[in-house]
């Protein structure tokens, strides 16, 4: 058999399947679960051709999949590299978002280093890597003294990996905090310094239309996109549809992504249907993360919870606004999981928010959908594209969302990487610090 780590030049892994939503520039016929047949021929580090399974005879050697899946480089377009990966240390003492909250700000207080953030920033890019994703965004927690450090680890972060897995940073900070005009001209330094998008977290406050109108103000005169955390915690949060109305009565035409949106669910249908034709109108784009949502949402002792923590995607997509899923945190007090496998944000995703039945063009969600809101040249098969891919044995998607994806081949460049995440053991010296 071809071996992928050491390849020749120019080789066809052959009888693919590939979700027909991330192959645009190939037409044929798919099968009930969105999948084409397809023989990709690969040339150094690039993609070739792409044809109809079984037709690249005369492209090299042949790598014979057997029917099995293959996806693009993936793009996780919400997390949180600057705080991942200190559960040891401070771990959520009630599953809470309070708890996580308060767990959060004291490790930040006491143990943020330069040393600290950038240890863990590079163990999350190296697991990130190693399940196949080429591009993230991640938020950096920007209020108080710790910020600047964050930034100066994000720059010497995206650098360092540049032509791996390139970086976007969004200032994250409360929307009361934009009220302080030192605080946020701050803010505003270290993003136009960096490259980096404006965003805050919404909450109910007196304050939020204020706030918001400062976002917009600092949008428009500084050329920045907006990426929010909204309505995610409370149950009665309308900042969706204010956010969408103030877009519209000031012709925003900066880019617009909100994450979480989860007290959407809890509205009544004529809410709903107003909010997102708001929300369509505006252009906003939306990214949902279902599996720290399930986490903090709705926890009491001893009950069981009734509020659940995904978006209505579906409502969105049938109203042409693009959806997303992504990870958010990792093994810190806001979600006590993960891995930055977006795999297996897909996976549990499919289950919770029933993405399935059909499956049509949900793949997308973790691969062309965020690529393209992140202007990344990423997430599709195409000819002339890296050939950053990730190959599974699973032959449907039934099978690749019945198992643990833990036998995955990942392609950079054409030549198959180590798969191998990064020990635990690594960060002990740091988990040992008090929080």
């Amino acid at each position: 058999m071809l071996d992928l780590k050491a390849p020749p030049a120019a080789f066809v892994l052959a009888q693919a399947r590939v979700p027909a939503c991330l192959v645009p520039a190939v037409a044929g016929p798919a099968d009930g679960e969105g999948l084409m047949a397809l023989d990709i021929a690969l040339e150094g580090a690039r993609i070739a051709r792409i044809a109809p399974a079984g037709t690249l005879m005369d492209a090299g050697p042949r790598r014979d999949l057997e029917g099995g899946l293959v996806l693009p480089g993936l793009v996780d377009i919400h997390t949180h590299l600057d705080k991942g990966f200190i559960w040891k240390r401070a771990p959520n003492p009630d599953g809470t978002f309070e708890g996580a909250l308060r767990a959060v700000n004291a490790d930040r207080a006491a143990n943020w280093s330069e040393e600290d953030i950038s240890r863990r920033f590079d163990f999350a890019l190296r697991c990130a890597y190693a399940h196949g994703t080429v591009a993230i965004r991640t938020h950096l927690d920007s209020d108080g003294p710790r910020a600047a450090t964050a930034w100066k680890v994000f720059a010497q972060m995206r650098e360092a990996w540049r032509g791996r897995v390139e970086l976007q940073g969004v200032g994250l900070t409360a929307i009361d905090s934009v009220r302080d005009p030192a605080a946020f001209a701050g803010l505003i330094d270290l993003l136009r310094a960096h490259g980096g998008l404006l965003g805050s977290y919404t909450y109910v406050t007196p304050h939020l239309e204020g706030g918001l109108a400062r976002l917009f103000e600092a949008a428009e005169r500084f050329g920045l996109g907006l990426d929010l955390h909204v309505d995610e915690r409370d149950r009665e949060g309308r900042g969706l549809d204010l956010l969408a109305r103030m877009a519209l009565e000031r012709s925003f035409e900066g880019p617009i992504l909100v994450g979480h949106c989860c007290a959407l669910a809890v509205k009544d249908a004529d809410e709903i249907d107003r909010t997102l034709d708001r929300v369509a109108q505006a252009g906003i784009r939306v990214v949902s993360l279902p599996m720290c949502n399930l986490y903090l949402q709705d926890r009491q002792p001893g009950r069981t919870p009734r509020w659940r923590g995904v978006t209505l995607l579906q409502e969105m997509k049938a109203r042409g606004i693009p959806v997303m899923v992504a990870s958010d945190n990792a093994r810190d007090p806001f979600y006590a999981y993960g891995d930055l496998d977006l795999v297996e944000v897909y996976r549990e995703a499919a289950r919770i928010a029933h993405l399935d039945h059909p499956h049509g063009a949900w793949p997308a969600s973790i691969a062309r959908t965020p690529a393209t809101h992140m202007g990344v040249a990423a997430g599709t098969l195409a000819e002339g594209a890296a050939a950053d891919l990730s190959l599974f044995p699973a032959r449907s998607l039934n099978e690749w969302l019945s198992r643990p994806a833990m036998d995955r081949i990942v392609l950079r460049g054409g030549r198959a990487i180590d798969t191998t995440p990064p020990d635990y053991a690594e960060l002990d010296d740091l988990m040992e610090r008090p929080a």
